[in-house]
């Protein structure tokens, strides 16, 4: 992806022969100017379709098959009755949106086989890159008072979102606001699908995670990525090559953070039983997000105003602030309790995934994403996915004493359940089909798997027996790591995806050799973010409505590379390899 490739696509959008209405014809007459109905469906419109760099990169693009006048007017009476309607037919209101979606083809990276590496890169070579992504880590630490994460728009969308499923969100989802962005959304890459701006919005990369390359992104701070900073900050300390002033700035960002999670981001919501409970919510309240003042705004333009708290930045806050050695009492409370609440029983209580994106999963045991908050708000409706449940069993481990999980079979039941829905998983291999994920990649469910089992095989063997008598660790071991030394690591990998592969091998066990494909990637590709960073900024996690956003930034990458790069040495090291 060069200047050329960049400047060819974006000659080629401009310069374009329309064949049939452009988004705007369809559009503009209905949404550029109303009065009454609901406003915040123009408004989205103005602010997130009809900007100074979309439209005149899409202004060419027609449909063809909207020269059919009734499937024209089909269509604009949807958008009509959107905006005009107190409560409409979501639906109904989809279905021309969702015929027009077909052959856009949009598809999930597909990596060229990778050539069989030489020499694995050596200890002095790891452990340079691992003292430059700590220092990366603290120089931005002191230069921000925080650890910054990038949001993106990918607006070609995911590729799991087809018209079944952009259907599915506008009926699941609670949030008018939130419908209306995944409306119009939707509506707007069926046309980037067939403009040349697509090689523009969408560039081929290497790899697995996406490249967060669009030059607008969306800085910000939340409880759960500064609970991963905090594990990545925590493996620099302990695999001993940070100085001792490396060491008191680490530990004073580690301190700040958790104290971010547990305090700034606290917010109390009721709990199944009647009772409350303190949660950790996804994104606090202004200004603790750290947004600029513009995208502050533009957050509330495009209908993102409110969030509540979620069952995986709770989890993983927990876990950093145990790990991290905090005595708050906050981490008395047994999640398990809360969360069994939010636990998919089949045929026993209401349908808690409203937005079943992932449908071809069987979802009995495990846990939900979405938190009410004391208001009973639920703006994303519900859905479910797997990599969170991995978290909320971690964290249930390295709690295991602390919540008397073994002395209370309702809760041993609870973990026993969602490690039955994970064997499931891996039994149908479903872990490794992109559209089993809502929020992450199957490559990030195997690093956190093994997360998870490293935390479960730490357990004494007579509480590893009694949470999991059928081997079904073992099993799902197996599993991941074949996908791994199969799928992954023979194939070309971007830096990102190589410091998943070394989580996932490392704390899995797997034979040394395995790590050289990993580690001359991370390497050789050392230097490659400028002055952002040592690396590039990848996709971490995504939302995939109400458009393909992704998150990330060079400082997630940084992180993710030194813990891979720590667990490689340790085992190395362990393993007696040669430096």
């Amino acid at each position: 992806m060069g200047f050329h490739h960049l400047a060819g696509a974006a000659f080629r959008a401009l310069t374009a022969r329309k064949d049939g209405p452009s988004l705007y014809d369809v559009c503009d007459p209905v949404l550029r100017k109303y009065q009454g109905g609901d406003a915040h469906l123009g408004q989205f419109y103005r602010t997130a379709l009809c900007n100074p760099a979309l439209r005149p990169l899409l202004r060419r693009t027609g449909l063809p098959a909207l020269k059919d006048e009734k499937r024209l007017a089909e269509l604009r009476a949807a958008i009509v009755r959107a905006r005009d309607e107190e409560a409409p037919d979501w639906a109904a209101i989809g279905a021309p949106v969702a015929a027009l979606m077909d052959g856009i083809d949009v598809r999930h990276p597909r990596p060229a086989p990778s050539v069989a590496p030489g020499r694995a890169p050596g200890i002095g070579e790891i452990e340079q890159a691992i003292r430059t992504c700590a220092s990366h880590l603290l120089r931005s630490y002191s230069k921000n008072g925080f650890l910054p994460t990038y949001a993106a728009f990918n607006l070609l969308g995911d590729a799991d979102m087809g018209g079944r499923e952009m259907v599915m969100a506008l009926t699941g989802l609670n949030s008018r606001g939130y419908k209306n962005s995944t409306l119009l959304f939707s509506l707007a890459r069926i046309f980037i699908a067939h403009s040349p701006a697509r090689a523009l919005i969408n560039p081929p990369w290497i790899g697995i995670a996406e490249p967060m390359w669009e030059p607008m992104q969306i800085r910000h701070r939340s409880a759960y990525y500064d609970a991963f900073f905090t594990e990545a900050l925590l493996s620099y300390i302990e695999s001993g090559l940070a100085s001792r002033g490396e060491t008191t700035e680490a530990r004073r960002a580690i301190d700040d953070m958790v104290n971010f999670c547990l305090d700034i981001s606290r917010e109390e919501v009721p709990s199944h039983d009647g009772s409350t409970v303190n949660v950790i919510t996804a994104l606090a309240p202004l200004p603790h997000p750290r947004f600029s003042r513009f995208f502050a705004q533009i957050k509330q333009d495009l209908g993102f105003g409110i969030y509540v708290p979620d069952c995986d930045t709770t989890a993983c806050s927990f876990s950093a602030a145990t790990q991290a050695g905090s005595t708050d009492p906050i981490l008395d409370q047994p999640l398990l309790d809360f969360y069994r609440g939010y636990q998919v029983r089949a045929g026993a209580n209401e349908p808690r995934v409203t937005v079943p994106l992932n449908d071809n999963i069987d979802y009995e045991g495990a846990i939900v994403t979405w938190i009410d908050n004391i208001k009973g708000e639920r703006p994303y409706g519900n859905d479910l996915d797997p990599t969170l449940n991995l978290d909320v069993l971690e964290v249930s481990f390295r709690n295991l004493t602390r919540w008397q999980i073994l002395e209370t079979p309702s809760r041993l039941e609870t973990v026993q359940r969602i490690v039955a829905f994970q064997r499931k998983l891996a039994e149908s291999d479903a872990f490794s089909d992109p559209r089993s994920h809502i929020y992450y990649l199957p490559e990030l469910y195997s690093a956190y798997f093994g997360r998870c089992y490293a935390a479960f095989t730490a357990l004494p063997a007579a509480a590893q027996h009694a949470i999991d008598p059928d081997g079904s660790f073992a099993f799902i071991r197996g599993r991941v790591l074949a996908y791994v030394e199969g799928e992954m690591i023979t194939h070309e990998m971007n830096a990102f995806d190589a410091a998943l592969a070394l989580m996932a091998l490392a704390h899995l066990g797997a034979g040394i050799s395995t790590f050289a494909p990993a580690l001359q990637v991370i390497v050789a590709t050392l230097g490659e973010g400028g002055r952002r960073g040592p690396y590039k900024a990848y996709e971490w996690n995504k939302m995939k409505t109400p458009t393909r956003i992704l998150v990330g930034g060079p400082e997630v990458t940084s992180a993710f590379v030194l813990m891979g790069l720590a667990l490689a040495r340790r085992a190395m090291q362990q393993a007696g390899s040669p430096a």
